[in-house]
């Protein structure tokens, strides 16, 4: 999901509760702020010596521990405020894809990416997911489908041509 759609979500339902899902069955405590959104600009080069550029639009989630127990979510329309705020002092990428920081103490840190989201009893509930590593130069690898499907631990290995 890109940051425009992100934001138009929020503003379609900003009287729901919003909830996240960071892993099934799993959601991010009512206790959770947003205490930062980074507009991160990644300039990478694979392992085939290509080049790529792209834009992330990172949104970060903490639960606080002075308020384990809270009895509400934040509301859809408290989180659009936020964005909004940042909005106006330092502008969005529309198209970059949106992630969801996170972690607690027992699941990693990890930049999630929003793979959908469900509405129900007055709740917007985003899943949340992790994307795989892959290798992008797959052509000039060598590296076939059925070895992408099975393992791409050794893809990339040195002597094959890429690494």
């Amino acid at each position: 999901m890109n940051t425009s759609e992100f934001i138009t979500l929020l503003a379609e339902h900003q009287d729901k509760s919003l909830l996240f899902e960071y892993a099934p069955g799993m959601l991010v405590g009512t206790n959770y702020h947003i205490t930062e959104v980074k507009h991160i600009t990644v300039e990478s080069v694979d392992c085939g010596a290509g080049t790529d550029s792209w834009k992330e639009t990172i949104i970060q989630l903490w639960e606080s521990p002075t308020e384990l127990g809270k009895p509400d979510y934040m509301s859809a329309y408290k989180a659009l405020g936020i964005l909004k705020k940042v909005g106006a002092m330092k502008s969005y990428e529309m198209d970059a894809v949106v992630k969801i920081e996170y972690s607690n103490p027992m699941f990693h840190a990890a930049q999630l990416h929003v793979s959908g989201f469900l509405v129900k009893d007055g709740q917007l509930v985003v899943t949340l997911n992790v994307q795989p590593t892959d290798c992008k130069a797959k052509d000039a690898c060598g590296v076939t489908e059925t070895e992408t499907a099975r393992a791409n631990a050794n893809a990339c290995a040195p002597g094959s041509g890429c690494c």
